[in-house]
């Protein structure tokens, strides 16, 4: 698993996705989301503003991370 540190939180679900290059897009990000296709703390997450904090475990595909506040 990955760790991926922020600045501030709360952090918008699709943005992680976005920024650590999950996906190739925000609008892409908002689609698998949408689909189901994306676990948070190892339940599917559809709400793309979904607030992330530190200690949450995102799952997309194969990748696992997890938020820690820098």
């Amino acid at each position: 698993m990955r760790v991926v540190k922020i600045t501030k939180e709360p952090v918008e679900l699709y943005k992680i996705l976005k920024f650590e290059g999950m996906v190739a897009s925000g609008g892409e990000a908002k689609t698998v989301i949408d689909d189901g296709q994306v676990l948070v703390n190892g339940e599917v997450e559809t709400r793309k503003r979904k607030k992330i904090v530190s200690g949450d475990i995102i799952e997309f595909m194969d990748e696992k991370i997890q938020i820690s506040l820098k």
